[in-house]
């Protein structure tokens, strides 16, 4: 975290041209399809955590502050100290959203170099996190109309990733992926997939990323558990992603900007975009825009703003992150909130 304290009255105009960019992407949306939507592991793609949806999820790039193998696998080696995350969503319809994350960097030295000021000789990254996500109080009803009982729906991502820094300025990274899904009583599906990431630091101001999402990814359904002889066998394979992403960070303003193209097999093109501010020491405020679709213009983009707060607590750093993101399709918005503890 950056201890410096900057007057109110030096903020740059970024701030506001974030601020009527969203108000900008509220006022032209207009309802359309969303095919990705209608892809398995639609809730994997929503964002992990306050941080990450308040800076409209392009953070493949990003190298500062606490980070997770969610949005790139190589990011964990940049990781200061050790990062343990936490996340609530509140949403619309009976939905849940929730986040945990542990990420930390390990760092190894020369047996023989015993000098002071050493450095080390490679450097690897840990990166843990659960998704969790369902939807609960949905109406039961029997052949006849009749009402039986509640039934609700569990769908997690479980994930690890591990990473190596080759050099000062380049990383790797991979992510191991666990999905389960909890359709219905007797119906349940696994599936095991794989992110890789690339990262590389241009300077100490400008790094780009790589990253492949979702490599093997697939829900595979057996109804003859429910149905007997007249269940049906099916597989719905999850898009892939491939993402390019750029992060540029000025030091004399303490912001950063962050960005990121997307592009999937089902025919999707998107733009992400955020930028975080440092007011003033332990507060940062931050905004985006998810979903800007190339391939087409009528699609509602979902501005963010958000903030955290940090506190010094003896050996560790306590910090509250809140989130609020434009949801389209939804009687209500997203409002996410977290804790996270650095140490």
């Amino acid at each position: 975290m950056n201890k410096n304290f900057i007057n109110i009255k030096n903020i740059p105009n970024l701030t506001l041209f974030l601020l009527l960019i969203g108000l900008y992407s509220v006022i032209f949306a207009q309802p359309q399809f969303n095919p990705m939507a209608a892809k398995p592991g639609s809730f994997s793609r929503m964002g992990f955590g306050p941080r990450g949806i308040g800076l409209g999820n392009g953070l493949s790039a990003l190298t500062e502050g606490n980070l997770v193998s969610y949005y790139n696998p190589a990011a964990s080696v940049f990781q200061k100290g050790t990062s343990f995350q936490t996340g609530y969503s509140f949403l619309s319809l009976d939905r849940q959203l929730n986040f945990l994350s542990f990420t930390r960097r390990f760092e190894f030295f020369s047996s023989k170099d015993t000098s002071s000021d050493r450095k080390p000789t490679s450097v690897a990254g840990l990166s843990a996190g659960v998704i969790n996500s369902g939807v609960s109080k949905i109406d039961g009803r029997d052949n006849n109309g009749l009402k039986t009982k509640e039934l609700s729906t569990s769908e997690n991502l479980f994930f690890i990733g591990i990473s190596n820094r080759f050099s000062e300025k380049f990383s790797l990274g991979l992510n191991f992926k666990f999905y389960y899904y909890k359709l219905y009583e007797k119906m349940t599906s696994t599936s095991v997939g794989v992110d890789a990431g690339a990262l590389y630091r241009l300077n100490d101001n400008l790094s780009f990323s790589f990253t492949l999402n979702d490599l093997n990814s697939k829900y595979k359904w057996d109804s003859g558990p429910i149905y007997g002889q007249n269940g049906i066998s099916s597989e719905d394979k999850f898009p892939l992603l491939k993402k390019l992403g750029v992060c540029y960070k000025n030091t004399d303003y303490n912001f950063f900007i962050v960005g990121e193209f997307e592009s999937s097999n089902a025919g999707t093109n998107i733009i992400r975009l955020g930028a975080e501010y440092n007011i003033f020491e332990g507060l940062y405020l931050r905004g985006g825009i998810d979903q800007f679709n190339l391939s087409n213009s009528d699609w509602p983009t979902k501005p963010s703003l958000g903030f955290t707060y940090f506190y010094n607590l003896s050996d560790y750093v306590l910090g509250v992150d809140y989130a609020f993101m434009f949801e389209p399709y939804s009687s209500s918005d997203r409002h996410i909130i977290g804790v996270n503890f650095n140490f």
